[in-house]
Formats: structure tokens, sequence, C-alpha cells
């Protein structure tokens, strides 16, 4: 059995599949890993290193593709990106981060291979799949370090200091969406000494915020009832709990340092939560971090990529934030692949054996034998 890892080809992606300890944990499963030469670079994993640990380099990417039963990557194939389909084919099994909601129009080409693709990013939400829940554990990431961005953007502290030339007031951070990434914003956030404050469109996010040490900024109690999924997700919310969301976010902006937003709906365009008037307001020298720039942002000046001064005020759109932190982004994302590989092998035989009705398998297998097949991509769900 081999699996290979090909280096990422987007220009922004630090991040790599696999890690030294993975990588020995595939080879006492019976696995050759074969890493495509400096793919692991960025992420501070050596060749050098990678071989230490068990894996074989390659400078070949088309070698390292073909020649292996299951291809792991942290992005999905794209053309687009420079990802030649001709390196995959029904041999190969591929599984990856394909933004698969959002990236639907391009993976018709890609299920023509014949390949069999995994996308992680729709693993589904039951405990079982906990340790292989990759948007939970790179947003973790993201929102520690969205508050880290934000304290080197601002020329401020944000603890409360005493000192004998006088006292420096605490800055005040407001979190907006409280899914993991905003969990750990607030966290991160309070333990750095913030006046914490916290929002979102589900009620039982409140005392998740209040036992952080964060205040909960309430909009509308009776329709915050019915704004999540079954599966834990938020809802797209009624025009009339936007309009009122607005009104009470905007008086609360004026007075933060810092606002970091999260929001997301999977599928869809990121909701705008802080418009341009409410910039206009926030304080000289605050800084907004829009997370969810690569989904359109949740503020309409966000520039995917770049870091932008609007009047007075900071708007960073860090693109990929859980690749700048790269090694740490690589070793969680690499343990969530590797527990999902674990139920493949039968340890005994040596051999790759899939459970097609188990529930983690149907969840995220989005194409095979030429066709895409989830539900979710194909209109039947």
């Amino acid at each position: 059995m081999k699996i290979g890892v090909p280096k990422e080809l987007l220009a922004d992606e630090t991040r790599l599949a696999v890690s030294p300890d993975s990588i020995k944990k595939y080879a006492g499963m019976g696995f050759d890993v074969v890493v495509e030469s400096g793919a692991g670079v960025s992420a501070s994993f050596t060749d050098q290193r990678l071989v230490e640990a068990g894996a074989t380099i390659s400078s070949d990417q088309q070698q390292t593709i073909k020649d292996a039963d299951i291809v792991l990557k942290v992005r999905g194939p794209d053309s687009d990106s420079g990802d030649d389909m001709r390196n995959y084919g029904s041999k190969s099994i591929v599984i990856a981060n394909f933004s698969a909601l959002t990236k639907k129009d391009k993976l018709s080409d890609f299920a023509k291979t014949g390949v069999t693709a995994f996308a992680m990013d729709l693993m589904p939400r039951i405990t079982r799949a906990q340790s292989m829940d990759i948007l939970s554990s790179q947003s973790n990431l993201a929102g520690y370090k969205a508050v880290l961005d934000a304290a080197n953007a601002m020329g401020r502290a944000y603890p409360m200091m005493m000192t004998a030339a006088g006292t420096i007031p605490p800055a005040k951070v407001f979190v907006m969406g409280v899914g993991v990434a905003g969990l750990q914003a607030i966290a991160t956030a309070k333990r750095m000494g913030a006046v914490v404050t916290a929002t979102d469109v589900r009620p039982a996010t409140k005392e998740q915020v209040e036992s952080l040490g964060g205040k909960f900024l309430e909009v509308d109690a009776e329709m915050e009832k019915n704004a999540q999924t079954e599966g834990g997700y938020a809802k797209e919310m009624p025009k009339e709990y936007v309009q009122k969301q607005k009104e009470v976010v905007a008086e609360h902006v004026k007075k933060q340092d810092v606002v970091i937003t999260t929001a997301l709906i999977p599928g869809r365009p990121a909701p705008i939560l802080v418009t341009e008037k409410m910039v206009a307001s926030m304080p000289d020298g605050s800084v907004i971090v829009d997370m969810a720039v690569e989904a359109g942002g949740n503020c309409p000046l966000s520039q995917l990529g770049e870091v932008i001064d609007v009047g007075n005020v900071k708007i960073l759109g860090h693109a990929n934030i859980p690749g700048r932190i790269a090694e740490d982004a690589s070793q969680l994302y690499a343990k969530n692949l590797l527990n999902f590989i674990i139920p493949l092998v039968n340890s005994e035989q040596k051999s790759i054996e899939i459970d097609w009705e188990d529930e983690i398998i149907t969840g995220t297998l989005i194409c095979k034998n030429g066709k895409i097949v989830h539900p979710a991509l194909t209109g039947e769900k």
C-alpha cells in the first residue's frame, strides 16, 4: 500500500497533509509514504525530517500521485490551481479539503477521471467523527491567530496596565460568530487581558461565551431560537433579524478596539455583518479581522489576502489563516486524516477495505466511478 503526498500548488498554501508523527503511524500500518520534495518546507517539515520519520522523497509530482493508492492533499485537486487531472484515475483514492459546497461546478472534471474522492470538509458532525473534523481543528488555530494578528496591527495593548506614568485601559474586543474559531478568539483575547464581548444567532452559544469570561451581546432571543441546523451550523436569518442585528451591533461596534468576524454559512456567501458605515464609526486605530474573507467577507470593504486602511481603521483580510501557523496546522490536519484512514485499513491483510455503508464514508464521498455521488452536490438533498 502506498500513500502519495504531492506539493500543494496554491501560492498561499503552506500546510502539508502528513506530519512526521503520522508518517510513522502509516508505516506501522503497512504503508509506504512518498512525499514530493520540498512539500513540507513551509510547515517546517524538511525532506530530511520526513525521511527520518520513514517517508521516501520523490522529485516527480506525477509519479508521486500516479503510483499511490491513496493521495493526501490539503486542498483538493483543482485545474484552476495548476493541478493536472491526467495524474488521477480509477486507481486513485484522494482525501483532501475540497471546499465542496462552494466549488460544486469545479468537481465535474475531477470526477470524470474515475477517481474516488473524499471531502474532509463534509465530515458529519457526529461524536465518532470528531477526531477527523478538519474544520474544527483548523478553525481553532485560526481563531487564536486572528487575535494575535489584531494585536500586531493595533497600536495599543490588550491588558489593563497600571504604571507610574499612568493607567492603560484594557482593549475592547468584539467577536462576531461563536463557532470553533470564535470561541478560541474569545478565549485567547480574554487570556491576553481584553474586555471581550461576542454575538451569534444561536442562543446556545451565550452560555459558551460566558463560560470563557466574555459577555454575550443578544439581538433577538425569540428569533434566535430557530437559528441553527440539526448539524449545529448557523442558518441564514430573515431580513427583519438582520436589520435588528445591524442596529444593535452598530452601536456596539462604535466602542470597540478590535472586531473579529467569523460568520460562515456552508455553501453560501458570507453574511455582511460590519457595514461601511460601521467601519467609519469605529475609533481611530481600531482593527477588523475578517475571517470570512475567502467566502466573500463579513465586511464589504475586506480584500482577500490584503491588509488595508479605511480611514484610520485597519481591515485584515488574510487568506488561509490556519496556514499562518503552518506547522501546528499541519500536525492537526495530518492527525485528522490519519484518524479517517485507520478504519479503512485491514491491519492483518495490509489492505484497504472501505465500508461503503458507513455514515462517515457516505458523508464524505464526493465522487466515484466517474460521477459526483454526494447528495448535497447532486441536488438530491
